[in-house]
């Protein structure tokens, strides 16, 4: 693998740059310096909340491109690039559906926090790791106002088996994702990874050609395909090995940090 004329790394968060304690590794951070310094941009892109995004890479917040909600939100270098919320009856339209869903739960991941309703503990602390903002409601009644970029739906067993049968019918008009084994995120049907990067690219004049991506999960698969050098983690979804090009270690064991390594001994 000839990385020598990459000039920009992306990469998912969980799965992949986080370890399974949703960590960064001192590494990483590392790395990140000595790639500012050959010009090369590394743009972070997940399905988490902005704040959380930015909350996790901290020490180089100022340095980062952050694709947030699944490529709805978009921040360069702390300046807002691009934002692309649901429509109110889309989002009442998408609540009808959920409430007859078993066992499954909403989130409403807003620009400003995320919202959902209040008397699942358990749902809130897991919530909390990937929004770092939010806020219960008594109702979806009472939502405040904000502009809202996703829902992400959360079912406890499996939501590849639980929540996407009841919504698969809609994924040609809808970006109906699986994202984790326990979520899975509905967005606009322009709101995708992949979307992001493309404006990536085109702003810094840089090809696919030039552009290193990693991911684990469906909601990283437009993204991919976006670069010559796609690279599944060890631990990804089956479907997302098939369409990457490379492969790498798991996300606990610097899979990540592996091919950067490799990037920055050639260039």
């Amino acid at each position: 693998m000839d990385l020598s004329n990459v000039k920009l790394v992306v990469s998912d968060m969980d799965g992949t740059l986080l370890n399974s304690n949703h960590e960064v590794s001192e590494l990483f951070f590392k790395q990140f310096h000595q790639l500012k310094e050959k010009n090369i941009q590394f743009v972070a892109a997940s399905g988490r909340q902005y704040h959380s995004i930015v909350q996790k890479l901290a020490p180089v917040k100022k340095d980062l491109i952050v694709v947030a909600e699944n490529g709805a939100f978009v921040v360069a270098h702390e300046q807002l690039m691009y934002v692309n919320a649901f429509d109110s009856k889309d989002i009442r339209y998408f609540l009808n559906i959920v409430a007859d869903i078993p066992s499954t739960y909403a989130v409403l991941a807003g620009k400003d926090r995320a919202y959902f309703l209040k008397g699942n503990k358990e749902l809130e602390t897991i919530v909390s790791e990937y929004y770092s903002e939010y806020q219960l409601l008594d109702s979806f009644d009472e939502l405040p106002k904000d502009e809202l970029l996703k829902i992400a739906l959360y079912n406890q067993e499996n939501s590849e088996k639980n929540i996407y049968p009841y919504l698969k019918h809609l994924s040609k008009d809808w970006q109906i994702k699986v994202s984790g084994v326990c979520w899975l995120d509905i967005a606009l049907p322009s709101n995708h990874k992949g979307n992001a990067i493309e404006k990536i690219q085109e702003q810094l004049g840089i090809g696919s050609e030039e552009t290193l991506v990693f991911g684990d999960y469906m909601n990283d698969v437009e993204m991919l395909k976006k670069a010559k050098f796609s690279v599944a983690m060890q631990n990804a979804h089956p479907e997302v090995k098939k369409i990457a090009r490379y492969e790498t270690t798991s996300n606990d064991e610097n899979g990540v940090e592996k091919i950067i390594e490799k990037l920055i001994a050639q260039i």
